[in-house]
């Protein structure tokens, strides 16, 4: 899967991201990976993302992310998840956000 996480400065994502990226390493899942600002944030969809993931921080920015990311489903990580950097969680919101 390729998904994009997308926050205010995307510091925290990048950190996020390294975690995400050690868990799926760990659990033979096929992760491609990349977190950005929001003030960068292009067209994911002709980048070939299948998802965006928003940083809490910035779900009221989530309407202007799904704008920008036309055709693909874009979500906000729940706070907990987000702070704890729950992965099992946060691959589940991926999975029933892909329909998989």
């Amino acid at each position: 899967m390729k998904v994009l996480l997308c926050c205010n400065a995307g510091m925290s994502t990048s950190m996020l991201m390294k975690k995400m990226e050690d868990y799926a390493k760990a659990n033979g899942i096929d992760l491609e990976i990349n977190a950005c600002a929001f003030a960068e944030l292009k067209d994911p969809a002709s980048e070939g993302y299948e998802c965006v993931l928003v940083g809490p921080q910035i779900a009221y920015q989530k309407d202007k992310v799904a704008k920008k990311a036309p055709g693909i489903p874009v979500d906000v990580i729940p706070m907990a998840n987000y702070g704890r950097q729950n992965c099992p969680a946060i691959f589940e919101q991926l999975n029933d956000l892909l329909g998989k």
